[in-house]
């Protein structure tokens, strides 16, 4: 149906007959003479249609408008000097057709394609039609670009490409599973896979050895510009190896995605920072390390302090500490306000966060005025406070004034702008996590990472000993520009070491070979040391098309609600196939049924 795309013709091509076909990109007519840019995903092509080259074509060409389905064949020419178009490779010829086929016709756009929509839900609903403006294109083609990409680097690395169940069991990936029921098997439901974690162990016990899936992931979790129901995860897992090289692997496959994607040379050999040091510097297991803003132990200004606050929290073993907003003493109300919220979502005690400011010289705020002469001296160097600087007070457990300060930095840096016009790409690592957490609610211990990550050997006697909290992971995270690209962690192998750390999880023996036992029972014939990671890749491809939301670089997302606009989805399902798999419905009618694609409320149920 054609011979070149429309990004395809150069001056080499003038004299030349072609035939193209795409969409009516725009129509312009200029008095006599009608100008359309044909485009179909390659690009943009011209069209010109003059009476007196083809009377028939220039009357059909009449009845285009935007986004028309169109055939045209003719002869490429250069156009008249000094109407190139530089902004399109083609800018340089246009065509004359010699015949035209209108293919098929467009009603009117709900919205124009040229131009950036902020109602997403519209988007959402006429998504086929989002995805043909030339940004979103360009996202998905990136997205293929670097999976293609990772495809080459694995399969040159010796890995083979293994597909995994999507129906399995539910796994302890430390979010809600998306249930199926099984209609052969009344009663019993499958789970829609978390992540392919135990397949992938298994595969190792096989003797696979090199494991790679570009793999479909499900978590039935609150979402946000970053977290999907469903994802998309570059799934990894290795035999015989150790941190480094899965670390050394990593690098080298980032280097070629971002390559691929941007052109961009990032480099190996990635800085890496422990999940203290994170913590403690910056707030956060995935430290977005493009601008400073530390965080500033203060405990050597205060060791003598009479102020009784800070004296009894640091006699108990708490911290005090502070970050120095450097230029961002002349914040609004409003956005103090924010960051008192923010605060008290992490955790902050009191409704207001601790500040002192620096303004004409004077020094301001409600703690000033109870440090001594010292203290303020101390202060001052510590932090170096300058003019117009504003400065944010912590006080507490280590991990709450970490937290609390860390989620503050980047607020202030999303207020000052401070990587708006950044074009830096920090990549690092976060090396060992500790392998355990304590849940005050629920009074056990639960995984960081997941159940079958590994603890670290020196840390194996802490493990006997009880000490829980002091035990580190044989884990790691990537990090870039404070997104978490993926993490991993070097597996138990031994079934004995597996039993224990299910049982420190609360999982007893019973539990264990209902949902672990294949597991275990494979563990007993030989299981090799292995290892792996999963990249976030909707995660990476946002990153490298340069967008806040990884709904931009999937083809068909759902909304912040689960829903997908456009097929309607979730809907209800009749009672006839509810019955057909043993479910029952306890959905009370007491309202209207929601709209196909909303999301009922709590009171509807």
């Amino acid at each position: 149906m054609r011979t070149h795309h429309c990004n395809e013709l150069r001056e080499s091509h003038i004299g030349q007959t072609v035939t193209l076909i795409g969409w009516v990109n725009t129509v312009r007519d200029q008095g006599g003479v009608i100008f359309v840019d044909l485009r179909d995903r390659e690009g943009l092509t011209q069209i010109v249609f003059r009476s007196e080259e083809n009377s028939e074509a220039m009357a059909a060409s009449h009845k285009l408008r935007h986004e028309d389905v169109i055939q045209v064949s003719g002869q490429v020419v250069k156009r008249i000097d000094g109407s190139d178009n530089q902004k399109i490779d083609t800018g340089s010829i246009e065509v004359v057709p010699t015949s035209l086929k209108i293919v098929n016709k467009a009603d009117v756009l709900p919205f124009p394609l040229d131009k950036e929509l902020s109602n997403e839900d519209l988007r959402m609903k006429y998504r086929y039609l989002d995805l043909r403006r030339a940004r979103m294109s360009k996202n998905i083609r990136q997205r293929s670009v670097i999976t293609s990409a990772a495809r080459r680097y694995l399969d040159e690395a010796g890995f083979y490409e293994i597909e995994t169940p999507i129906l399995s069991n539910p796994t302890p990936e430390g979010a809600r599973d998306f249930l199926v029921p099984s209609r052969l098997n009344p009663g019993r439901f499958y789970a829609l896979p978390q992540a392919p974690q135990q397949y992938k162990q298994l595969m190792m016990v096989a003797g696979l050895e090199k494991y790679y899936q570009i793999a479909r992931c499900f978590r039935d979790e609150d979402l946000r510009a970053d977290r999907q129901p469903e994802f998309t995860q570059i799934d990894i897992e290795a035999s015989f190896i150790q941190q480094n090289d899965i670390i050394s692997l990593v690098e080298g496959l980032l280097q070629a995605m971002f390559k691929a994607g941007l052109d961009l040379d990032v480099g190996t050999g990635f800085p890496r920072m422990t999940y203290r040091e994170a913590m403690d510097t910056y707030g956060s297991d995935k430290p977005d390390t493009r601008y400073g803003m530390k965080i500033i132990d203060l405990r050597d200004v205060f060791a003598a302090t009479e102020f009784k606050l800070f004296r009894s929290i640091l006699e108990g073993g708490g911290v005090a500490r502070a970050i120095n907003a450097k230029g961002f003493a002349g914040i609004t109300t409003g956005q103090m306000n924010r960051l008192n919220e923010i605060a008290i979502q992490a955790g902050l005690p009191v409704k207001t966060l601790a500040f002192i400011k620096c303004e004409n010289g004077e020094y301001k705020g409600p703690l000033w005025k109870v440090f001594t002469a010292a203290e303020k001296e101390a202060l001052i160097a510590t932090l170096d406070i300058e003019e117009g600087d504003i400065v944010f007070f912590g006080a507490g457990a280590v991990d709450t004034v970490s937290t609390i300060l860390g989620r503050v930095r980047t607020e202030v840096a999303t207020m000052m702008e401070l990587t708006k016009d950044s074009t830096a790409f920090n990549f690092l690592w976060v090396v060992d996590f500790p392998l355990l957490a304590y849940d005050e609610e629920t009074s056990g211990w639960g995984a960081v990472h997941h159940p079958f990550t590994r603890p670290n050997s020196e840390d194996l006697a802490l493990l006997e000993e009880g000490k829980l909290a002091e035990v580190r992971a044989v884990a790691y995270d990537v990090v870039l520009n404070g997104y978490e690209l993926g993490g991993g962690s070097i597996r138990i192998h031994e079934k004995e070491l597996q039993a224990k750390m299910f049982e420190i999880l609360g999982v007893g023996p019973e539990d264990q070979a209902v949902k672990f036992g294949h597991l275990l029972d494979a563990f007993r014939f030989g299981a090799p040391p292995h290892g792996g990671l999963a990249l976030g890749l909707d995660r990476i491809a946002m990153l490298v098309a340069g967008e806040d939301s990884i709904r931009e670089v999937i083809a068909f997302p759902k909304n912040n609600k689960g829903a997908d606009l456009m097929s309607h989805s979730p809907c209800q399902i009749d009672l006839k196939q509810l019955r057909e798999v043993y479910v029952q419905s306890t959905w009370k009618d007491t309202k209207p049924a929601p709209e196909p694609g909303t999301v009922a409320s709590e009171t509807d149920v």
